[in-house]
């Protein structure tokens, strides 16, 4: 039945930011902290929801306050949270952030054993991906297992039925042990994904090359049929195997770019869930692309990640606004 259906599933990690209340400032400095509900994952699920999309997430958080302050915040914008779970025994993940004048932040997180790594593959509620246009991952649930194996197993079946599937690196180098074990899992997440959103740092790192052109030829050779390469203000690069291009971005004042690129994730995946993904056009891209970046610029307007995140109507206008321009 169509009420059954989903745009997209995302599966990771949901946690809590703790952004300095006073900015401009090293962590160490920072007189206080207030509380956001963070994730990439659980951001992009949250984002796609405001921009009037079916979505689920798949996580695990700790049966604490944190914990069920995510989920109702998540429940609160619409999203299907059937499937994510309480852990008695482990913590939610906490992340504190400090915001510079640019807006750019630093991070420290807690929770190398936190309960967002110890989702199991038989936890996994296999009827919500088979519902789903889009399964979209990222690369915090593939550090460790249990969580890894899950993660990669929900990517696999949806690839093995024809499902789209998306992934973001979202690169936090500090979480992992060693730097050529990042490169390993990333490469082979590379495998299983249609479409990867990456910055142009994380494609240096990943591919070994500041070049966009030899690095989209490296990542779309491990199967990729969509590659964005973000540029913050300067918009993104879009390869596929048919066409690439640039759309430029929105010239906009930036307070804070936690959630910039979960809220470009939305809207590039809330587009591409609307159009035939085997044949689109350059147009549409550009369409999508657009419509990504605007999500992005109005995100970056506002401080934290989740809170930040935009809703349809204010894309619709700030996209007819700049078309008069």
């Amino acid at each position: 039945m169509e009420k059954d259906f989903l745009d997209v599933v995302c599966v990771g990690e949901a946690l809590i930011d703790f952004v300095s209340a006073e900015k401009d400032i090293i962590l160490e400095d920072s007189p206080g902290f207030l509380k956001a509900a963070g994730g990439a994952p659980a951001n992009v699920s949250v984002g796609l929801a405001r921009l009037g999309k079916r979505v689920a997430f798949i996580g695990k958080v700790g049966d604490d306050s944190f914990g069920r302050f995510l989920a109702k915040t998540l429940d609160d914008d619409g999203v299907n949270i059937s499937n994510l779970l309480f852990d008695k025994k482990h913590k939610t993940r906490l992340a504190f952030v400090s915001l510079r004048k640019d807006g750019e932040r630093d991070f420290e997180f807690y929770g190398e054993n936190s309960a967002d790594t110890k989702i199991k593959k038989e936890e996994i509620d296999i009827s919500l991906i088979e519902r789903a246009k889009i399964v979209h991952f990222g690369s915090i649930s593939l550090i460790s297992n249990p969580s890894r194996n899950a993660t990669l197993m929900t990517a696999k079946i949806a690839k093995e039925k024809g499902i789209l599937v998306s992934f973001d690196p979202n690169l936090r180098l500090s979480l992992w042990e060693n730097l050529g074990d990042i490169r390993f899992q990333i490469r082979g997440a590379l495998k299983l994904a249609d479409i990867v959103k990456m910055d142009t740092g994380e494609m240096e790192f990943i591919t070994g090359s500041a070049d966009f052109k030899v690095g989209a030829r490296y990542i779309l050779e491990q199967g990729v049929r969509l590659l964005v390469i973000t540029l913050g203000k300067d918009g993104c690069y879009f390869f596929s195997d048919k066409t690439e291009g640039k759309e430029r971005g929105f010239n906009i004042k930036v307070k804070d770019t936690t959630g910039a690129g979960d809220g470009f994730v939305a809207g590039m995946l809330s587009k591409l869930s609307e159009i035939p993904f085997d044949n689109l056009t350059t147009e549409d891209l550009h369409r999508t692309f657009r419509f990504a970046n605007a999500v992005a610029a109005l995100t970056v307007t506002r401080y934290g990640g989740i809170p930040a995140l935009p809703y349809r109507e204010e894309i619709d206008s700030l996209l007819r606004f700049t078309k008069k321009m």
